[in-house]
């Protein structure tokens, strides 16, 4: 673990990482990072994490011939066929090959015998004791020929693609009882700031905590999981530096730090970086809100990343470097940011984008209000977060940040 020395005046990163452009910083924060080791785990315990290689066919998918409707599988010949029997789902035909003039009364599923040429829907027949009629199949009709959805060993998805319910099926379909996967990056976060209440109503002087119960749930729909929640005093300086150097990281991959992030007296985190001689990846943001907000990594390897104070401003600086940071430690591919045309009255600001939050009706997106830096009214109604760039035009399209819890 790298040993961090407190320090006495604050530090800024190299002019390189400052001012860094706001989509600049998305994709700075993404190819950073080196994926996760992979594991194995079983499928029960897969969800939302991401796979960590591919996901193949093992065999021919289905791997013999079905019927796709209850009915009866016929042989060659117009009818009426002679019912030999019957096989249900689970079942296997011991009679033989069918032969003209030949059926098996068969159940969705069930394997079709050979020699058959079609499967009869039920309801478009009538049976006569060992008799039964209908319209004579084009051939093929209602059967699912062995590797007709995929031939085996051919690709299903591909690496980083995130694990949902859907996909779950699939590998258990296939017969998958593991999956190879990306583990959820762990995240430590250390909420700065003497003035911070944790319960009830704040006293005069006082601000409630808005980041410790904000921040935990956010990491989890962002593909990680809080290993901790730490809150650490502003005084005496050096604290911030002291909770980080005795702390262990065997347990964490990231550690995020709220408030602290900027020049002021109290604020130490840029110059515990500057002593630990971390690697600059951004050092602020050109962005409103939010500008302050940094990542670096520590010579161990440790990722730290800095969130201003504010409710707002840290919610915005998670979903510009945190969010880009989880997925490139988990392998998914940075997410390309839909663009949709943006009304109301906005205005911009020179040199930085605007994150807002705004309503999304499917076609237009509008301002809904209430997005000052300390109070994250509109964050908590908004739909998504619009990007608005300084020479955006009002009517034009603007990318959206997908709120997905």
């Amino acid at each position: 673990m790298t040993v961090l020395a407190p320090a006495a005046v604050s530090v800024v990163a190299p002019a390189s990482c400052r001012d860094v452009p706001w989509a600049r910083a998305r994709e700075l924060a993404h190819e950073a990072p080196n994926p996760l080791p992979a594991r194995y785990v079983p499928l029960t315990r897969a969800a939302g994490l991401t796979l960590a290689d591919v996901l193949c066919t093992p065999q021919p998918m289905p791997g013999f011939g079905t019927a796709a409707m209850d009915g009866y599988a016929v042989g060659p010949g117009t009818g009426p066929w002679q019912v030999r029997g019957a096989v249900r789902a689970g079942g296997a035909w011991t009679g033989g090959p069918l032969g003209t003039g030949d059926a098996v009364a068969i159940s969705t599923g069930a394997p079709v015998p050979a020699g058959a040429r079609a499967v009869v829907p039920l309801e478009q027949t009538e049976r006569t004791g060992a008799l039964v009629c209908g319209p004579a199949p084009a051939d093929g009709k209602h059967i699912r020929r062995t590797g007709e959805d995929a031939p085996a060993d051919v690709l299903l998805a591909p690496a980083g693609t995130r694990i949902g319910p859907a996909l779950l099926g699939l590998a258990a379909a296939c017969g998958h009882d593991t999956l190879p996967v990306r583990p959820r990056p762990r995240v430590r976060i250390l909420v700065t700031g003497d003035e911070l209440t944790h319960t009830g109503r704040p006293a005069p002087g006082q601000v409630r905590d808005a980041l410790g119960p904000l921040l935990p749930p956010l990491i989890q729909t962002l593909g990680g999981e809080t290993s901790a929640v730490h809150h650490i005093s502003d005084r005496p300086h050096g604290s911030l530096a002291a909770a980080v150097q005795t702390m262990s990281y065997e347990d964490t991959d990231v550690t995020v730090v709220t408030g602290s992030t900027s020049a002021g007296t109290t604020d130490q985190l840029r110059a515990l970086l500057a002593d630990a001689g971390a690697r600059w990846v951004v050092g602020a943001v050109a962005c409103r809100p939010g500008h302050p907000q940094l990542l670096a990594q520590l010579p161990d390897g440790h990722w730290i990343l800095g969130l201003p104070g504010n409710p707002y401003a840290a919610l915005i600086a998670a979903h510009t470097l945190l969010a880009p940071l989880l997925a490139g430690l988990t392998g998914r591919s940075l997410p390309t940011l839909p663009r949709i045309p943006l009304t109301g009255d906005i205005r911009t600001a020179p040199g930085r984008t605007r994150l807002i939050p705004v309503t999304w009706d499917g076609a237009t997106a509008r301002p809904i209000g209430g997005h000052r830096p300390a109070f994250p009214h509109g964050a908590a109604l908004a739909d998504v977060f619009a990007a608005v760039a300084s020479d955006w035009k009002p009517g034009q399209p603007a990318p959206l940040i997908l709120l997905t819890g």
